[in-house]
């Protein structure tokens, strides 16, 4: 019985790459994405004393970067975004799932701003965010993250979030209140990087599928740390 079944998954697991492999395609825009997360995480980690704790970057399950998130409206605001969220297995990190982040606010807003969005996943609460419609700050409790050399400032609050969240808006890096985003898996851009058989917990959380040459520069960011690897904590 033993081997039958580990017969069966690993027809499963050869499907599922063989999935990958056919079906692994980007858009220019999604490619695009893929290398402005890769290129924002790199530049915030560069600077040690304005950038993630590395010592909470290293606590960190999963990381997600949000470039280019649209912020603007006129009577009604509201911020929309894309980009990838992957996960730590051991010294190495997963291949990485497309995800959008929506959130609704109110006020007299006039303009329109963009800020670059990363997200460090302190838990398991990865599992919660593969859900089809996650509140930051509801069903998973979130906090503007410290900023600097060490996290040895940083708040109660802060040091029990789930998440913790950091923007970039015109150089300037700061922790930012997400409380009330709504964050997903983007089936639509996922299909076209995985194909329709492999879901977003197949990637983040098996660790059976090899990232795709497209998400490779995302990829690469992580495993150097965002440069950050080259701090000294």
């Amino acid at each position: 019985m033993r081997r039958a079944i580990s017969t069966a998954s690993a027809v499963a697991i050869a499907a599922l790459i063989a999935s990958v492999a056919a079906h692994a395609s980007l858009s220019a825009t999604e490619a695009k994405r893929v290398q402005a997360a890769a290129t924002v995480l790199t530049e915030i980690q560069a600077a040690p004393d304005k950038g993630i704790p590395l010592d909470l970057w290293n606590k960190a399950s999963c990381v997600a970067v949000v470039p280019g998130l649209k912020k603007g409206a006129l009577v009604f605001g509201g911020e929309f975004g894309k980009g990838l969220l992957a996960c730590r297995h051991g010294n190495a990190w997963s291949a990485p799932v497309f995800m959008e982040l929506e959130r609704g606010s109110w006020g007299f807003q006039i303009g329109a701003q963009s800020v670059d969005l990363v997200l460090l996943v302190m838990n398991d609460a990865v599992g919660k965010l593969l859900g089809d419609k996650v509140t930051l700050g509801g069903d998973a409790s979130a906090a503007a993250g410290p900023v600097g050399r060490d996290a040895r400032a940083a708040t109660d609050a802060q040091m029990k979030a789930e998440i913790l969240s950091y923007s970039r808006t015109q150089g300037l890096f700061a922790g930012i209140d997400v409380s009330g985003g709504v964050l997903r898996p983007d089936k639509s851009d996922n299909t076209d990087l995985y194909g329709s058989a492999v879901t977003p917990r197949h990637v983040l959380l098996d660790g059976t599928i090899a990232p795709p040459a497209e998400t490779l520069p995302f990829v690469h960011s992580l495993e150097r740390g965002g440069v950050g690897a080259k701090r000294a904590p």
